[in-house]
């Protein structure tokens, strides 16, 4: 457990902040509140009587003086085309982990790019998209391979019951189009593409209760960086149900909405992720209640297994190398069903 380290949370005060704060919290962690709105800080911190220290990211010194102290830094604000490099950079600097959970597959590419050298000769460790997209897909995926070194491809089909997007990834997808020019992208051949043509609608046929449900093809998301980053399988594609792709979409979906003690939303989802080589195919499913919730679990897994130790890999690294895919899985029960099926 957490045994009172310190950690701090960038974003703290945002939708998936405050899953993250609560889960460190109850994990024995003590988070450090940080972000850009003071205002907001504030009211976080009178609620939960933890310390702020808001930063900007265009004023390292902040940033500086609000990891200060701590063991790890989470970044959970968004859009991370903005916020990852300059959070990185003060984790370097203070010399401690960072882990973040962007869905934005330029800005978790980005973070490979352009620290990977750095990060490695520093002996320091950086785990982007460390969240529901990109995080749990690469750890399903990598549980599902066992004992296979490389596979003939990929898929990650998302089975959402609906999704209420927050503000965050609202304004992490208007900065993703930007940058495509209002296209869209997919991994193939074993390199991101390109395309400006309407994504296939296909059917998939996931595993009961679901069942067979139209998707959205080469809906691509975070696994894309994730996945070959340290996996040989030259195609990597992602799906999602047509109602869920539909919501994300529209500008009039209102943001998700308590209903639990917890604060987690209605949503369900069931991730079924298929590895396939040659005429052999293997697969992982888990199952749970809401992306935005289930993706503090995750983080503060990773966060707890990097500060005792129980990583394999430095530099950038997501999480299917730097941790035991089946052991980080099984950690989780509490928060997701997971079935491996060999």
């Amino acid at each position: 457990m957490g045994s009172g380290l310190t950690v701090a949370v960038y974003g703290a005060y945002g939708h998936t902040g405050r899953f993250v704060v609560a889960e460190l919290r109850e994990r024995g962690f003590v988070p450090l509140l940080s972000g850009r709105d003071a205002d907001r800080l504030r009211e976080l911190a009178a609620d939960t009587g933890f310390e702020a220290r808001p930063a900007s990211v265009d004023d390292p010194a902040s940033l500086d003086r609000a990891l200060a102290g701590a063991a790890a830094v989470v970044n959970c604000a968004g859009p991370f085309a903005t916020t990852a490099a300059p959070v990185i950079e003060a984790a370097l600097r203070a010399g401690i982990p960072y882990v973040d959970v962007a869905a934005e597959i330029e800005a978790n590419a980005d973070t490979f790019a352009h620290f990977a050298d750095r990060a490695r000769a520093a002996g320091a460790l950086i785990v982007p998209a460390m969240a529901f997209y990109g995080g749990l897909g690469d750890l399903l995926v990598t549980a599902a391979m066992g004992d296979w070194t490389a596979a003939d491809e990929a898929h990650v089909a998302y089975g959402l019951s609906s999704w209420h997007p927050t503000a965050g990834t609202r304004s992490a997808g208007a900065v993703s189009r930007e940058r495509r020019g209002g296209g869209r992208v997919v991994f193939t051949e074993g390199r991101l593409e390109y395309r400006h043509d309407t994504p296939p609608i296909q059917e998939w046929a996931f595993p009961e209760p679901m069942g067979s449900r139209s998707v959205v093809g080469e809906f691509t998301m975070a696994d894309v960086v994730t996945i070959p980053s340290h996996l040989a399988i030259p195609e990597v594609r992602t799906a999602m149900t047509v109602e869920a792709a539909g919501q994300v979409s529209a500008p009039d979906t209102p943001t998700p909405v308590a209903v639990d003690a917890l604060g987690r939303s209605a949503q369900t989802f069931l991730v079924d992720a298929v590895v396939r080589s040659g005429g052999t195919e293997r697969r992982a499913v888990a199952s749970g209640q809401d992306i935005y919730a289930v993706t503090a679990p995750l983080v503060v897994e990773a966060v707890d297994r990097i500060l005792t130790g129980r990583t394999r890999a430095v530099g950038v690294a997501s999480a299917g190398e730097v941790f035991d895919a089946p052991d980080f899985l099984r950690a989780l029960s509490a928060h997701l069903a997971v079935e491996l099926r060999p």
